[in-house]
């Protein structure tokens, strides 16, 4: 299943999806990580239907395209997500509960990517600053 949310390619189509199959999903988080990442962590009412885990991680980028869903029994932490993602990165701890399944699309590449000192960015240099573990977002 988590194919069949992750082939939809857009977040709008597969939140659409879910609600298709007879799915509830909660928002439970947003997370943006530099200008170009987005994830969003849902847990679905259970359903014999159902993903393989409750938890789901639908992971976009800044213009909706569906990049990688990601299924938990348990939510994950925000910073452990991201050691998961790129282990050699001091910034990001904690550890996953154990994943359950993971789809990815034409949309992903590797996320690390987004994070490093002379990452793209769409903010002037004296508009933006580094996030932690990397990424840039409006100064504030």
């Amino acid at each position: 299943m988590l194919d069949e949310i992750s082939a939809q390619l857009t977040l709008d189509d597969a939140l659409r999806y879910l609600q298709r199959r007879g799915m509830r999903w909660n928002l439970l988080e947003h997370w943006q990580q530099g200008e170009f990442h987005h994830d969003l962590l849902l847990h679905l009412t259970p359903d014999p239907a159902a993903p393989p885990a409750p938890y789901l991680i639908i992971a976009t980028n800044c213009n909706g395209g569906v990049k990688e869903v990601l299924a938990f029994d348990d939510p994950p932490d925000r910073w452990a997500l991201w050691r998961w993602r790129c282990p050699d990165n001091p910034e990001f701890d904690g550890d996953l509960p154990p994943l359950r399944g993971r789809a990815t699309t034409l949309h992903w590449f590797d996320p690390c990517a987004l994070l490093t000192d002379d990452a793209r960015s769409e903010l002037r240099p004296e508009a933006r600053q580094r996030m932690r573990g990397g990424g840039w977002c409006l100064k504030k």
